[in-house]
C-alpha cells in the first residue's frame, strides 16, 4: 500500500505519518520544507516531496499512490489564507488524484463545519462537498473530529501555579469528546480499506464521556494537586473586540484577520464540538461516535509530569 499524506508536518499529520509507517505502508509526505521532517528523512519507506501549491508543477515527479489522506489546514483560520489553504490546496490535490487515478481520498475536516459561520469553516465545507461529488473511480471519505487535546491545554501552566481556570459564560454551556492524535490517526488509517465508509461523512470523538470547560478545569486542578477554582468571563467580550477591529477591516488585512480571530474565539467559546442535531436544534453527546482509549486526563498528567511534550506554538485560546 502506497499512501500520500498532505499536511504531514502538522499537528495531526505528523502523528498520522508516524502511525502510517508503523503499519508498514510506503509513504510520500507532502511538506512545505523538506527540513521540517528531518526526523524521518532516512526511513526506508518514506519519501518527502516539497509541495508549493501555487506552483503549477507542484506534483512533478510524484508517483502513483493507492490512497491519499489530506490533513491540510490553515494554521490559524484567518480570512487571508482560509480559502487558499482549506479549499484551493485540497482542490489541487483532488485534481491530481483524479488525473493519475488514485483510488482513495480521505479528508480530515472538522466537526465545527456543521454550523459554518467562519471563513475557514465555509472553505472546508466547500471542499467537502466537491470531494463527495467527485466523479470517477476515486472513493472519498470525510472525517470530522471533535476537539484535540492540545486545543484544551492552554491553561495547564496557570492552574499549576494556583491560578483559577478561565471559562466563558459559566463553563457549562459547551462540551466535547476530546481525541488524541494517536487515536485519530488509527481511526483514519482503519478507513483506508473500509468500503462502508466510502462516500461517507464521519464525525468522531475520543472515548468520552463529553466534558465541559468547567469540568476540564476541575480535572486539571485535581491533577495539579490544587483546589478547583474557576473564573467565568462573558463571551460578549469578543463581540466588542470584533466591532473595534471591523472598523478597519475594509482597508487592512491585518484588522480583517484579527476580527476573524475574535469571531473564531467567540465560536469556540459558545459552541460544543459534538454532533449537531438539526431537527432538535441541539448538540447530541450520544450521537457523537467514540474511538480510542487515550483520555484528556492522561494527556494532562503527561504534561504535568513532563512525560508529554507540549508545543506552545499550537493555537490555543488561553496561554499559560
Amino acid at each position: 500500500m502506497n499512501v500520500l499524506i498532505g499536511g504531514a508536518t502538522g499537528y495531526v499529520g505528523s502523528a498520522l505519518l508516524h502511525q502510517t509507517l508503523e503499519r508498514g505502508y510506503h509513504v510520500t509526505a507532502l511538506v512545505r520544507k523538506k527540513t521540517a521532517s528531518d526526523q524521518w528523512q532516512d526511513h526506508p519507506r518514506l519519501r518527502l516531496h516539497r509541495a508549493d501549491f501555487t506552483d503549477p508543477l507542484w506534483a512533478s515527479g510524484l508517483p502513483h499512490h493507492d490512497a491519499l489522506i489530506s490533513c491540510i489546514a490553515s494554521r490559524q483560520g484567518g480570512v487571508s489564507d482560509a480559502w487558499s489553504v482549506e479549499y484551493e490546496a485540497n482542490h489541487r490535490l483532488l485534481q491530481w488524484a483524479q488525473d493519475v487515478g488514485v483510488g482513495r481520498f480521505i479528508l480530515l475536516s472538522a466537526i465545527c463545519v456543521q454550523k459554518p459561520r467562519l471563513a475557514f469553516q465555509r472553505a472546508k465545507l466547500a471542499f467537502e462537498q466537491e470531494l463527495l461529488a467527485s466523479e470517477g473511480s476515486l472513493e472519498p471519505t470525510v472525517i470530522r473530529p471533535t476537539a484535540f487535546f492540545k486545543s484544551l491545554s492552554g491553561q495547564i501552566s496557570r492552574v499549576s501555579r494556583g491560578k483559577p481556570f478561565l471559562v466563558f459564560d459559566g463553563g457549562r454551556n459547551t462540551a466535547c469528546k476530546p481525541i488524541s492524535t494517536r487515536d485519530l490517526a488509527q481511526f483514519i488509517l482503519d478507513r483506508i480499506e473500509d468500503s462502508e465508509s466510502y462516500g461517507e461523512v464521519l464525525p468522531i470523538g475520543g472515548p468520552g464521556p463529553a466534558i465541559t470547560p468547567r469540568e476540564q478545569g476541575e480535572l486539571l486542578a485535581r491533577l495539579c494537586g490544587r483546589k478547583p477554582a474557576v473564573r467565568s468571563i462573558s463571551s460578549r467580550w469578543f463581540d466588542g473586540a470584533e466591532a473595534i477591529l471591523n472598523t478597519a477591516a475594509g482597508i487592512s488585512s491585518w484588522s480583517r484577520d484579527k476580527a476573524e480571530f475574535a469571531r473564531i474565539a467567540k465560536y469556540y467559546a459558545t459552541e460544543s464540538m459534538l454532533v449537531w442535531d438539526a431537527h432538535r436544534s441541539c448538540y447530541d453527546e450520544s450521537a457523537t461516535p467514540e474511538t480510542g482509549s487515550d483520555t484528556l486526563g492522561d494527556f494532562y498528567q503527561g504534561v504535568i509530569t513532563r512525560a508529554t511534550s507540549l508545543d506552545s506554538s499550537h493555537h490555543r485560546l488561553f496561554g499559560g
